[in-house]
C-alpha cells in the first residue's frame, strides 16, 4: 500500500510540473511512460514500483524543458523525501533519469532504467511520436518541412532521430511493440512526400 501511494504522489506531483507544457513533453508523455514502462518491467522481470517511479520522473530536470535543471532536480528529489522515498531508491531513480535521454548517447546501468529508455523512446514513434514531434517542433519555430534547406525542419528530425530508435532497443518486449510503430512512421513519411510534391500550378 506504500508503494502504491507513493507512485500516486509522483503522479499528482508529474501532473502540477508538465500539465501545461505544449512541446510533446506533458503530463500524459509521464503517464504513458511510466504506464508502459511498469508494463514492460512485468514481462521483463524487473522491478515495476521502481521502474513506474523512474518513468514519472524521468524528465525532471531536462535542459530543454527547464530553465534551471540543477534546481528542478533538488525541488523534486526533496519532494520524493517528504513522501518517504529511500535515499537509496531516490538515487537509483535519478541515475536512471540521467542517462535516459537520447541527446546524451548513454545507457542505463539498471534494467528498470533500460525499460524507461526503451518506453519513453517508444512514445517517440508511431502516431503519437509523430504529433509529438510536430508539437515540439512548432513550439521551437521550427519550419514543418523545407526542402533546400531540411536541416532544422521537423521532417528532418525523423531521418535523424525517430527512425533509428527502434535500433537502440534493449528489451525484447519493447522491440515487439516498435515493430508496427515503426512502420506507421515509415507509411506516414512516403505519404507525405507523396503529397508534398503534388502538382500545385493552380495553388497560389
Amino acid at each position: 500500500m506504500e508503494q502504491k501511494r507513493q507512485l500516486e504522489e509522483m503522479e499528482r506531483y508529474a501532473y502540477t510540473i508538465f500539465r501545461k507544457d505544449a512541446t510533446g513533453h506533458d503530463f500524459y508523455h509521464m503517464k504513458r511512460v511510466a504506464k508502459m514502462g511498469r508494463k514492460i518491467a512485468f514481462e521483463e522481470g524487473a522491478d515495476p514500483f521502481l521502474t513506474e517511479a523512474i518513468g514519472w520522473m524521468h524528465d525532471i530536470g531536462d535542459h530543454k524543458l527547464f530553465d534551471e535543471p540543477a534546481d528542478a532536480v533538488a525541488e523534486a528529489q526533496g519532494f520524493l523525501r517528504r513522501i518517504g522515498l529511500e535515499e537509496n531508491v531516490m538515487r537509483e531513480i535519478f541515475q536512471a533519469c540521467r542517462n535516459i535521454p537520447f541527446s546524451k548517447g548513454r545507457t542505463p546501468d539498471t534494467l528498470e532504467g533500460k525499460i524507461i529508455q526503451d518506453a519513453d523512446r517508444l512514445d517517440a514513434i508511431g502516431a503519437i511520436g509523430i504529433a509529438r514531434t510536430f508539437a515540439f517542433g512548432g513550439a521551437a519555430s521550427r519550419l514543418i518541412h523545407w526542402p533546400n534547406d531540411p536541416k532544422h525542419s521537423s521532417v528532418q528530425h525523423f531521418y535523424d532521430k525517430l527512425l533509428k530508435l527502434k535500433e537502440t532497443l534493449h528489451t525484447k518486449t519493447a522491440l515487439r511493440m516498435a515493430e508496427s510503430r515503426h512502420a506507421y512512421m515509415q507509411d506516414f513519411l512516403n505519404r507525405f512526400f507523396e503529397e508534398w510534391e503534388m502538382p500545385c500550378d493552380d495553388i497560389r
